[in-house]
């Protein structure tokens, strides 16, 4: 393979876009509204994750098939990427069916099962909350339909009769009793939904919510019965590769098959200006085939890592207004306001299991499996690759090993359809570590510039929060709202602050960005929280009370003080510390969900090490406790490598990182000990999978400052 001189990167108007599968919602802005106004509007719908998540199936049986074997299957349409989702839903749809727990068989919906394509998407820590009331109705739907059934073939009237542990029995005499299993193998005609409203179990009756039921996924995972994107195999398969753009920016200018084809093992070569790849009989002889391709590339983008920095940098006056009240310009003019810049870099998923799929390009159909948190819009985009109809297209999310947004967009998929419709067989493709870092998409870095003003009892009478970051969603999404919800997540001030404005500047960068969990959350509440302790310091007041002297009046004020309070108590907050010691607090809202936490660090010379790390997470109605305090744990570890060790940087037009030796994470035995304490604040559940990875890059910089005096600004932190 041969590349032209690279060029000097300038910025241009061009995007490099990471394409986005919806949640199937709609929205639309009438044309009455100034677009300011508009603007205004959709951030707050979209910052209170009440954006629609698809149309729900109302037949039950797109949810459940029960067996005459007395098995009861679930057909979920989330992917299971370690979340526990799949046991959680579970849990809801068996508190309304009433089966045996060990009756359960959790299965992953293909988009053959009926589900809308829009509802086939896992993100955003909406998984639970969305399906919980859908869930809980298609089970009840079912349930009352079995318990008439079974009232027909018992003799019975249908309100005489109990349903539990997948059994409906007479209430006066239990021995008249027919399982799940025995009403299903006995049924004549078709089933036809009650026309009796199903009736919904009240909390205090519940059974299985709220309890640590057993993961659903724990044998098969435990035993390697589980298969991922990386597991899947067929009859006949080969094993693709395809060549990668020597640099950022770079495209075929010209391609041909060279001697690919007369390489050991190889099945078929593609060779086109839009793609080039090899099958082989193994994945080694794929790889090494693709050195006999003959491709000529552009120049491509010498990306330097101070270009970007200098891209991604707050420019006064421009942005859009996000969040306005009063007016900040008075107070933040004063002589004693303050200001502080904050800085957060580029950063690799690092998912265990890179991309992977299997793909069978059939005469009448397409099959493909593949590790992917977004089925629905691949089926569609797998159909673009091969010229085919979506309806033909069959796409089953595996288990995902890992994800963190990564695999919302798969074209590992699309090669291996490519692949196999050229070698006529069963072609999977994954990509490699070094592919992995290279050639996927990062979290873009962000800066923030924070000001703030006091009055003379030490209250905040403005703040502002001026933002600027690479794109989250795709760059259309940021011209219509003005702002990048995904670049801003977590970046609203919800503080009772009479005067304060938020505004987002999303730039278009040479790089591609895209999903990181929480997308933006991190990062923005590393900075305002962060200022917090500043502004609490300047005030002189200890930084647990300002945070509640801050509070709003109002339901959520009183959550954010609940957890706060919870946190400190169980930390320990205030009370004396070992010398080398000492703890830092922050706090945020994202996806419903209230997060309060604590950490407690010590220095060992250059080397930040947390000891300690507490967190109070108030989500709603708590459906496995086991699960949510996982989540907490595996959000806090996440946090805390992002925090202390993980930075992408760029030379020469690639990214420098190519395996985990450029890419540390953080090792288990720098791991602190994690406590977590669970508060309920609401009658539904919200999110788990991102809200507590909000406040701990500002828990431990805040704690850092109350060791060494050293206020660290940019992550990772370092001290000087």
């Amino acid at each position: 393979m041969s590349a032209t001189p690279p060029r000097k990167w300038k910025f241009s108007r061009r995007k490099l876009l990471i394409g986005l599968g919806v949640t199937g919602g709609a929205l639309a802005v009438g044309l009455p509204l100034s677009l300011p106004f508009a603007r205004l509007k959709i951030a707050g719908m979209l910052d209170s994750a009440s954006a629609p998540a698809g149309t729900m199936p109302k037949d039950p049986f797109v949810w459940f098939e029960v067996t005459p074997q007395n098995r009861v299957r679930l057909y979920l349409p989330k992917a299971e990427m370690g979340q526990g989702v799949h046991t959680a839903l579970a849990q809801i749809a068996a508190e309304e069916l009433r089966p045996a727990w060990e009756q359960l068989e959790v299965l992953n919906a293909s988009t053959a099962r009926g589900f809308d394509m829009g509802t086939m998407s896992v993100g955003g820590s909406v998984v639970v909350s969305s399906l919980y009331n859908p869930l809980r109705a298609a089970g009840a739907a079912l349930r009352l339909m079995l318990q008439e059934e079974g009232a027909r073939q018992l003799g019975v009237a249908p309100e005489k009769l109990t349903v539990a542990g997948g059994v409906v029995a007479a209430t006066a005499d239990p021995s008249q009793a027919l399982t799940f299993g025995q009403i299903v193998s006995a049924k004549q005609g078709a089933w036809v939904a009650s026309k009796q409203e199903p009736q919904l179990r009240e909390p205090a009756q519940f059974e299985f919510i709220g309890k640590p039921m057993p993961r659903v996924d724990f044998a098969a995972k435990i035993t390697g019965a589980a298969q991922y994107g990386f597991d899947m195999r067929l009859p006949n398969m080969a094993y693709g590769a395809v060549a990668r753009a020597p640099r950022m920016g770079a495209k075929l200018l010209s391609a041909a098959p060279g001697t690919a084809r007369s390489q050991p093992g190889v099945v078929a070569v593609v060779a086109t200006t839009e793609f080039a790849g090899v099958a082989a009989e193994t994945r080694a002889q794929a790889i090494a085939a693709l050195d006999a391709l003959q491709l000529e590339w552009s120049e491509g983008d010498v990306v330097e890592q101070a270009d970007m920095e200098a891209l991604v940098t707050v420019q006064p006056g421009a942005g859009t207004v996000l969040q306005s009240a009063g007016s900040v310009a008075a107070p933040l003019a004063a002589a004693n306001a303050l200001r502080a810049e904050y800085r957060t870099p580029f950063a690799a998923h690092a998912q265990l299991e890179p991309q992977a799929a299997l793909a069978h390009v059939l005469p009448d159909k397409v099959l493909v499996w593949c590790s992917t948190q977004s089925p629905g819009s691949l089926r569609a985009d797998v159909a673009k690759a091969v010229g085919r109809k979506a309806a033909e297209v069959e796409v089953t999310a595996t288990y995902l090993g890992g994800s963190f947004g990564r695999k919302l967009n798969v074209d590992v998929a699309l090669d291996a359809a490519r692949l196999s419709a050229a070698a006529l067989r069963p072609v999977a493709v994954s990509y490699t570590r070094a592919e992995e870092f290279q050639h996927g998409f990062f979290r873009p870095p962000t800066q923030h510039v924070l000001q703030g003003a006091l009055d003379g009892a030490g209250r905040i009478v403005a703040m502002s929060h001026a933002q600027a970051s690479g794109n989250v969603f795709p760059a259309l999404v940021g011209r219509l709202l003005g702002a990048d919800f995904g670049a801003y997540r977590g970046g609203l001030l919800r503080y009772n602050i009479p005067n304060r404005q938020v505004t987002s500047q999303p730039v278009a960068l040479p790089v591609p960005t895209g999903f990181w969990r929480g997308l933006g959350l991190l990062a923005n509440v590393f900075a305002v929280e962060s200022f917090m302790d500043e502004l609490a310091l300047s005030a002189g007041v200890d930084a647990l009370q300002f945070r509640l002297q801050h509070l709003p009046q109002d339901k959520l004020g009183e959550r954010f003080k609940a957890v706060l309070l919870a946190a400190a108590e169980r930390a320990g907050w205030g009370t004396a510390l070992p010398a080398g010691r000492a703890r830092g607090l922050a706090c945020s809202w994202d996806a419903g969900t209230v997060v309060a936490q604590v950490a407690e660090v010590s220095v060992q010379g250059a080397r930040v090490q947390v000891q300690r790390f507490t967190s109070a997470v108030d989500c709603g109605v708590l459906v496995n406790p086991d699960i949510a305090a996982a989540q907490t744990e595996g959000a806090i570890m996440m946090g805390l490598s992002s925090t202390l060790l993980e930075e992408i940087t760029f030379s020469g037009g690639q990214a420098q990182a190519t395996n985990f030796d450029r890419y540390p994470l953080l090792r288990l035995a720098d791991a602190p000990l994690v406590e977590t304490v669970f508060l309920q604040g609401d009658d539904v559940p919200h999110g788990m999978g991102e809200p507590p990875l909000g406040p701990v890059a500002a828990a431990v910089a805040n704690a850092v400052f109350a060791l060494t005096g050293q206020r660290l600004r940019r992550l990772p932190l370092k001290l000087a």
